[in-house]
């Protein structure tokens, strides 16, 4: 019955997941306009998820890591965490959380571009138009975000922020994944937060030292707490449990969830202002993912020649 299951829990996770991940944008960018900067969120997210992911280290599994693999979880953390989460969070707190979440959806395109460079997938037609489109959804929100005045609709320079954090994750991904397969999701994480922390704090620890921390409203804090341990620790946990189980094509569709999320909430809030510009944007991204994610790997193409 358990196993039966399995397939259910994976999809509930995933949801959640990407659910968490929608829900971090807009309560965030609040909590980074009531106390906050972006240097602070990401010194928070980054050390609270060192400790958490040590705690429950405590709890799992024991793993040997070789002297080599903490070395190279050093450039993971670099490229998966450090520059990613720099670039995004900073990025949210000067452009709109619906521009954010936008962006985000971009990943799978850029991973497509960078497989294509480094693991030699290859380029096919679908993959092609889809990221043709996405780049256009892309420019379109750029040129939105540099024509308005209103940082509700969007700030381009945090748009281009955003857009970096996509890169570097893809690139994380692309150079990094058989690293990340040969242990848990509790020992990756634990090293590459703790790296992370280790990186950061020098240079942030001014920022959060200087924190008037009694001034800072309950909300901010309470905004703060979800970030680190849903729209972080969970997370992290959810989106591993989900990949294990289902095609990396069924993952990245849940990708959209982000935005529906993350627009819903910021026009309720009033934290953000949804254009008709940002929605042509959204179709021409997330079509953009759809015929990349659709189109064939370079395993799929050998499979199907060895079959002929």
């Amino acid at each position: 019955m358990i196993k039966d299951n399995k397939p259910l829990i994976a999809h509930i996770c995933l949801f959640c997941a990407c659910a968490f991940w929608g829900l971090m944008a807009p309560l965030g960018k609040d909590a980074m306009t009531h106390g906050l900067t972006g240097i602070d969120m990401v010194t928070f997210r980054v050390t609270g998820g060192a400790v958490l992911f040590w705690i429950t280290s405590l709890f799992t599994k024991k793993e040997h890591v070789p002297a080599k693999d903490l070395l190279l979880f050093i450039g993971a953390a670099v490229l998966g965490l450090v520059t990613n989460q720099c670039c995004y969070t900073i990025g949210l707190s000067i452009t709109s959380p619906i521009n954010a979440s936008i962006v985000t959806t971009s990943m799978p395109i850029f991973a497509m571009i960078l497989a294509a460079l480094i693991l030699k997938e290859p380029i096919t037609g679908k993959k092609a138009g889809g990221v043709a489109m996405g780049c256009c959804g892309a420019i379109i929100l750029i040129v939105t975000s540099a024509a308005s005045a209103n940082a509700k609709v969007g700030d381009i320079r945090g748009d281009l922020l955003c857009m970096g954090a996509q890169l570097s994750f893809a690139l994380y991904l692309s150079l990094f994944s058989g690293l990340i397969k040969r242990y848990s999701v509790f020992t990756v994480n634990k090293w590459m937060f703790t790296y992370a922390t280790l990186l950061i704090l020098p240079f942030s620890w001014g920022n959060v030292a200087a924190i008037d921390f009694a001034a800072v409203p309950v909300k901010t804090w309470l905004e703060t707490g979800f970030v680190v341990f849903f729209g972080t620790y969970i997370s992290y946990i959810l989106m591993m449990v989900g990949q294990h189980t289902l095609r990396p094509t069924v993952v990245s569709i849940y990708n959209y969830v982000q935005p529906l999320v993350s627009v819903t909430v910021s026009i309720l809030t009033g934290i953000g202002v949804f254009k008709p510009s940002q929605g042509l944007a959204v179709l021409l991204v997330f079509g953009g993912v759809w015929l990349v994610t659709k189109s064939k790997s370079r395993r799929d193409m050998e499979r199907l020649k060895a079959e002929k």
